[in-house]
């Protein structure tokens, strides 16, 4: 059960499990092949209004994730969070993003949604 967050722009490894962009739009200059990936989950990506708002903006990141949690709580979005939760339980998750800002990006919120769910479903 492992969860890893990965940049689009650093090479694919081996350990990487199942690859999945967790970005609504493609990354520049990335092709397919580069990726690697085996999914393309753009409807868990954050809103063109919340991404637009955000900007990558590290002094908005609190607020970002509290309205980034609420986006990921619609039932479509939820049933993709679980279903990646699923293949994380049974092998690595490997959510692939492509800003610049490590630390401060949507597949960290991802990654925290999923963990949760993990823990949950662990407990139960």
């Amino acid at each position: 059960m492992t969860i890893r967050v990965r940049r689009a722009y650093d090479p694919p490894e081996p350990d990487d499990g199942y690859r999945v962009l967790v970005d609504r739009v493609w990354p520049r200059g990335r092709s397919r092949d580069a990726l690697r990936l085996d999914e393309w989950a753009r409807e868990v990506a954050p809103s063109d209004e919340l991404r637009t708002w955000f900007g990558h903006d590290p002094s908005r990141w609190e607020t970002f994730r509290a309205r980034y949690r609420a986006e990921l709580a619609d039932p479509e979005r939820s049933a993709i969070l679980d279903h990646l939760a699923r293949r994380a339980h049974s092998g690595t998750v490997t959510l692939v993003f492509g800003a610049r800002d490590e630390e401060h990006n949507q597949a960290r919120v991802v990654a925290e949604e999923l963990e949760r769910r993990l823990e949950t479903t662990a407990g139960a």
